[in-house]
């Protein structure tokens, strides 16, 4: 497999676009099999980086890096450069990644995840049954391990379960064999550029699947039907659904694929609410297509811990529960919070503005329960304007710090504070996780 990959490179013009994370992983792969000259193309300086400083055959460009791209045979591009302000027409069809590197050649061993939220708990869950049910199984992708990373160890059997972004799918060629797309909503418009740029991107996902294939979607997402409804899909297509009686569905308490009964909804489990409900039967429909045992998956799915940052219980303090939800960066993420823990007394949310259209969850605050909505910058501010009610407390706060210890004061013993942002954390954080770190540091700080 890695011999085939590295044939389709060999004798190119090779430029590897972003050295990050993943741009050094593919740096790497290319150094096992030969020397050729390869051009590191990032807004930062490597020059230094201990990694190829010795290397003479490396050309790094980082002044205007992005100028000339159609001058390579190869772009190898890592997901987080953006190249939504140039026109790529010229050279897009130059453009790869480790990941349509893999599916060229192997799709048949993959399955795809994707989707505006559940993707990291989807394609956990999913490969926790498979491991669990004894299969050489890969956990891959924008879930933070580079696919090159684990490309020695891959057998004729092994099963490649991989977390695919909108980033990483934007200029694919080729789709896995099993695809899941588990949701459209309104997100990432300042990488995407438009809505439809990143839907688009997303059902990529299906675009190259062809008859032999599966793809998997959910049926109660109005937006991500009317585009499955509209597209003449030649494979096998599988509907999710909590409430319609379609493929796979929920009936008297029981998850149904097809008409076999799978899992009793009452069971206890660690994944609470209605969109973690969801992220099951995904993982479910994935387990009958491969006939995994029941008796594991079921085990698999009740012993499944919520990951970082997604509804994470933080602890109980002075009696006041509180919840991390730093993941949630849109408006329905965080409806979906206070509606899966029911009794939330108090919400934290805000973070950076990428034009995301708030009304619905202003509209949805308003009727809650919620008492306390505590708003930071930059669309915490922008919601506490909309949400002019008498029965509501609306606290403006600069800081996390503020937020924190204004929910401690305010929130009513036995009930929950919860931070779900609604929004991007980079306004004043790295990111989600060191903005939820945080989160949890204040609250444990008693």
């Amino acid at each position: 497999m890695q011999e085939e990959i590295f044939r389709k490179l060999d004798g190119k013009k090779i430029a590897i676009l972003g050295f990050g994370l993943e741009g050094k992983s593919t740096y790497k792969f290319i150094r096992k099999f030969s020397d050729i000259t390869l051009y590191i193309l990032d807004q930062k300086d490597y020059s230094n980086d201990e990694l190829i400083k010795n290397d003479s055959n490396v050309v790094v460009i980082c002044d205007n890096y992005l100028d000339n791209l159609d001058s390579y045979d190869v772009i190898i591009k890592a997901p987080g450069v953006i190249l939504k302000d140039i026109d790529a027409t010229s050279f897009k069809d130059k453009i790869t990644s480790q990941l349509e590197l893999l599916m060229e050649v192997n799709r048949d061993n993959i399955i795809g995840i994707t989707g505006t939220k559940g993707k990291s708990t989807t394609t956990t869950l999913i490969y926790e049954m498979f491991k669990n049910s004894g299969y050489d199984a890969h956990l891959l992708g924008n879930i933070g391990k580079p696919i090159f990373d684990e490309i020695d160890s891959f057998k004729e059997d092994s099963i490649i379960v991989i977390e695919m972004s909108a980033l990483q799918l934007e200029f694919v060629k080729y789709s896995p064999h099993v695809a899941l797309l588990l949701n459209l909503f309104p997100e990432h418009l300042d990488h995407a550029g438009t809505v439809e740029h990143y839907y688009q991107n997303k059902l990529n996902i299906f675009k190259y699947q062809e008859k032999n294939d599966t793809g998997i979607y959910a049926y109660d997402n109005d937006t991500l039907k009317s585009y499955i409804d509209k597209n003449n899909y030649k494979q096998d297509m599988i509907s999710v659904s909590l409430d319609d009686n379609t493929y796979m569905h929920i009936k008297d308490n029981f998850i149904y694929y097809k008409n076999k009964k799978l899992y009793d909804i009452t069971s206890k489990r660690n994944l609470i609410g209605d969109c973690n409900l969801e992220n099951i039967m995904f993982a479910l429909a994935v387990s009958e297509i491969y006939y995994l045992p029941l008796d594991i998956v079921i085990d698999t799915i009740n012993n499944f811990k919520p990951l970082s940052h997604r509804l994470e219980l933080v602890g109980t303090y002075n009696g006041i529960t509180y919840y991390d939800d730093a993941i949630a960066t849109i408006p329905e993420a965080c409806i979906n919070a206070i509606k899966s823990l029911k009794i939330v007394d108090t919400l934290i949310l805000g973070g950076m503005d990428r034009n995301i259209d708030y009304s619905v969850l202003i509209d949805y605050l308003k009727s809650s329960s919620v008492s306390n909505i505590i708003c930071m910058p930059e669309t915490g501010y922008k919601i506490a304007d909309g949400l002019i009610t008498n029965n509501k407390k609306v606290y403006k706060c600069e800081t996390l710090e503020e937020a924190v210890k204004v929910a401690k004061t305010e929130t009513k013993k036995g009930y929950i504070c919860l931070l779900s942002p609604a929004a991007a954390s980079y306004n004043k954080y790295k990111n989600y996780i060191e903005k939820g770190n945080r989160y949890q540091e204040l609250v444990k700080n008693n």
